[in-house]
């Protein structure tokens, strides 16, 4: 069987099957030349966009990003203005709902739209403790990460960078590097007690760890560009909108957090 959107489309539907139902409906040789006529023109018609087919387009990742970030800014002040002290319920909460996200097979919009909450709760907090003890950090590093985003966004659309088979191993590898590293100064952090960012990410060491980091974070960015510009081109369904936009917005908190931690370092 065909897929009905585009069996029952004029554009796309075949013609020669349309004329055929026409004849037999109209019981006359008159009447299928102007049923032909006028399939033929419908056949002659502009083809329908990736939206009319229910395509993923450019379009639909920016209005679902944009929606996205705006429940995340959102969330982010309200936390920051009344209840600061709820950035570890949303921490938590973010970090669920994150792992749910990335595993579903389907966007949900709603967990999505969730997640957005949780993670505005979290650095809406996470900024304000910043912000009090280095005033005008969290605009800092607001702008950093619009510029590294922008950098990432350059490269990748002008070819300078590309996404190849070599390019994913090596990020995933040094992903899972920066991971074990991240998780070896939480726990000397914890039962060392040493310092707010922990022994390893303190001094010139951490300077040099939170560059690697933000690197990490612009090449992933690349990847997610190239991931949805092979959404577009192959045609999936335009829910995976939703999709695109979870992902930018990972990748986009993780890289506003290192750069935060990383101006943090250089003030102090």
């Amino acid at each position: 069987m065909s897929n009905p959107v585009f069996s029952n489309s004029p554009v796309f539907g075949d013609p020669n099957d349309r004329r055929a139902r026409a004849r037999a409906q109209a019981g006359g040789a008159a009447t299928a030349t102007v049923d032909a006529a006028t399939l033929d023109r419908m056949y002659e018609a502009p083809a329908a966009t990736a939206r009319q087919t229910g395509r993923l387009t450019y379009d639909d990742v920016i209005m679902k990003t944009a929606g996205v970030f705006a429940v995340l800014v959102v969330s982010a002040a309200v936390t920051w203005t009344l209840v600061p002290g709820l950035w570890i319920v949303g921490a938590v909460v973010g970090l669920v709902l994150g792992l749910v996200n990335a595993f579903k097979r389907e966007p949900s919009p709603a967990l999505i739209l969730a997640y957005a909450v949780a993670q505005g709760m979290f650095l809406g907090g996470i900024s304000l403790f910043f912000e009090q003890e280095l005033p005008g950090i969290v605009v800092q590093a607001v702008l950093a990460t619009f510029s590294v985003f922008a950098a990432s966004l350059f490269l990748f659309r002008s070819g300078r960078v590309r996404v190849t088979p070599k390019f994913v191993r090596w990020l995933l590898v040094a992903m899972v590097g920066y991971l074990m590293f991240s998780l070896v100064n939480v726990g000397l952090m914890l039962f060392g007690g040493t310092g707010e960012f922990g022994p390893l990410r303190s001094g010139p060491l951490g300077i040099i760890v939170g560059l690697v980091a933000v690197g990490l974070a612009a090449a992933s960015l690349i990847v997610d560009f190239d991931s949805i510009k092979r959404g577009v081109e192959q045609g999936v369904p335009a829910k995976f909108a939703w999709s695109a936009a979870f992902g930018l917005a990972v990748t986009l908190i993780w890289l506003y957090l290192e750069l935060l931690r990383l101006i943090a370092i250089f003030r102090e």
